[in-house]
């Protein structure tokens, strides 16, 4: 029986590497180093998110619940108009397909989606922001995206979520006697009136505050990206299965995938299951017309050491030893004009590109990379490719494998009955 089984296999054996020949003119389309490459790329290896330290609710399903309803609550704003699914559009990958942000106004950037920015320590372009829920909170109070402020929120949350709030977070503070609309923001009358307040009452509504970002960064945990067309061949590849690889991708998709790896150099940014080192790199992108100029992670870096929301504030949950990204962050120079490299997890569903959206497709996005221009400011690390029109388009068939579904249950991709 065993000599049998031994048979059997051997046959499969064969039979792979016969289908294997056919397909690929008898050669393996992949050494060893570079299948372990792919598989460090493939969704198969993204681990759950690491626990956030300064969030002691980013994994509580109430929480999650609660932060769903905050994030489709368009009463947080100052118009009745804005929430946060207005520029993180589930049916858009949770972001907006414009080039910058519409809330209120008009904002100096790019709708990031918030799809497995659990995994990342820093938030926004810039990175101006170390957590989830920090980040949720800084458009909240934007004058351009929600135009809101501190009062006006923790008014809404006592008036519509008590029971939701304090069932996660405690007792809400009396309210009764603060004024409707206060807050550390630039409308000059609401800036007055928190001024006015006794400190005891803005630290309070401020802890509401807080309370509500972790909430939302609880919900946002639950949206991590999914299986896409280029894991399946992973996959396939992994096990040898040259009948799944030609389904899963087809021959100029291939090739894209191994310019990716080797002569476009990709790699060297877009890396792991999410695509991004999650670091920040001038790349020679010009500014954006019209725009005031933007320093990049050079301004981010220093804000968000003085954000009163950090890992270190005394609203984050976390002790000072566990905040190590923020404690050592460097002051350099060098990080004028650099931005964060983006997730390429579903890119074919995300034009226009950029940090301020100066690039219309995914194909100038290649040329830009192949030609490698001067930064406009600062250092651009880029270097010419020389990569031929061919390769150029390969490259951007092997991008489209990328778009997958949202790995969440649906009931989290639809905005909740408030």
């Amino acid at each position: 029986m065993r000599v049998r089984k031994f048979e059997i296999a051997l046959l499969f054996a064969w039979l792979t590497l016969a289908i294997g020949a056919l397909l690929y003119g008898g050669d393996s389309p992949w050494s060893a180093d570079e299948l372990r490459q792919l598989r460090s790329l493939a969704i198969a290896s993204l681990q759950p998110p690491a626990a956030d330290p300064s969030n002691r609710v980013a994994d509580d399903p109430r929480a999650a619940e609660f932060g769903q309803r905050l994030f489709f609550d368009k009463r947080f704003s100052s118009n009745g108009e804005v929430a946060c699914a207005t520029c993180h559009l589930p049916d858009r990958s949770f972001q907006d397909g414009t080039p910058l942000a519409k809330g209120v106004g008009t904002t100096d950037r790019r709708t990031m989606s918030v799809i497995g920015t659990a995994h990342s320590p820093w938030q926004f372009w810039d990175g101006r922001k170390d957590s989830q829920w920090a980040q949720a909170l800084g458009p909240l109070e934007s004058p351009v995206e929600h135009g809101g402020n501190r009062t006006q929120y923790a008014h809404i949350v006592a008036g519509h979520y008590a029971a939701d709030y304090e069932a996660i977070f405690g007792k809400l503070p009396d309210l009764k006697h603060l004024p409707r609309h206060a807050g550390p923001v630039k409308d000059e009358q609401a800036k007055a009136a928190w001024e006015a307040m006794l400190a005891a009452d803005r630290d309070q509504v401020s802890t509401v505050f807080a309370n509500m970002g972790k909430a939302i960064a609880a919900y946002e945990r639950k949206l991590e990206p999914g299986r896409s067309r280029f894991d399946a061949y992973v996959e396939a590849a992994l096990q040898s299965d040259a009948q799944a690889m030609k389904q899963a991708m087809s021959r100029d998709e291939i090739a894209g995938l191994k310019l990716f790896v080797g002569k476009g150099q990709c790699i060297q940014c877009h890396s792991g299951p999410l695509l991004t080192n999650n670091e920040f790199h001038n790349t020679g992108v010009a500014a954006a017309k019209g725009l005031p100029a933007d320093l990049g992670r050079l301004a981010g870096a220093r804000q968000v050491v003085q954000d009163e929301f950090n890992c270190l504030s005394r609203h984050s949950d976390a002790k000072p030893e566990q905040c190590g990204e923020v404690r050592f962050l460097d002051d350099n120079p060098n990080q004028l004009r650099q931005f964060r490299v983006p997730s390429l997890r579903n890119v074919a569903e995300r034009a226009p590109y950029m940090h301020a959206g100066q690039l219309a497709t995914l194909k100038d996005v290649l040329e830009h990379y192949n030609r490698a221009p001067a930064a406009p400011a600062g250092h651009s690390e880029l270097k010419p490719l020389g990569l031929s029109q061919a390769e150029l388009r390969q490259l951007e068939a092997f991008l489209g494998t990328l778009s997958g579904p949202v790995n969440a249950e649906a009931k989290w991709l639809r905005s909740p009955v408030n």
